[in-house]
């Protein structure tokens, strides 16, 4: 049997286990059998240095791969997933077209995509996330919350829940 990964990259001014991270790895662990990894980028200011920590911890691993992002990280796992095959994207309110990051316009090779944002983001536009969604046919959630979305753990939980089950686990 196949093992599967689900492998965590927190937002810039978040840690590898902050409560979103911590709660969706818990719900998993109770629906799966699966290996969950948060990876540390907080020694890590460069959005694209992130990246090539999550493409090095990446190569080490043999199974499928569910990368989940959030914000910062969002961008992190979308253009690490042009390096290394994954099999399930999930991106929570995805920093994508900010200043400052090296790939304006990300896009990922990946079919089995979710993107969540709020609508009340006030960090990142939801509008980026919409463009995206639509460039890449992806299932697109927008939730009543904001940037960190604090209120919609179910919402989370049920969307994660589904890129497992579609990898038939």
């Amino acid at each position: 049997m196949t093992k599967l990964y689900i492998v965590f990259s927190h937002g810039k001014e978040s840690g590898p286990w902050g409560s979103k991270i911590t709660k969706m790895a818990e719900y998993a662990k109770s629906i799966c059998d699966c290996e969950i990894q948060s990876i540390d980028y907080q020694d890590l200011a460069s959005p694209d240095d992130r990246v090539q920590r999550l493409v090095d911890f990446l190569k080490a691993l043999d199974g499928k791969i569910i990368l989940v992002g959030s914000s910062m990280g969002g961008y992190v796992s979308t253009v690490a997933s042009n390096q290394i095959e994954v099999d399930g994207l999930m991106l929570l309110a995805p920093a994508f077209n900010l200043p400052g990051y090296k790939v304006q316009n990300p896009t990922t090779p990946c079919k089995n995509l979710q993107v969540i944002h709020g609508w009340h983001d006030d960090i990142v536009p939801y509008q980026n996330s919409v463009e995206f969604a639509k460039q890449h046919n992806a299932k697109l959630t927008l939730v009543n919350d904001g940037h960190r979305l604090s209120g919609s753990d179910k919402e989370l939980s049920m969307i994660l829940e589904q890129l497992i089950e579609k990898l038939g686990k």
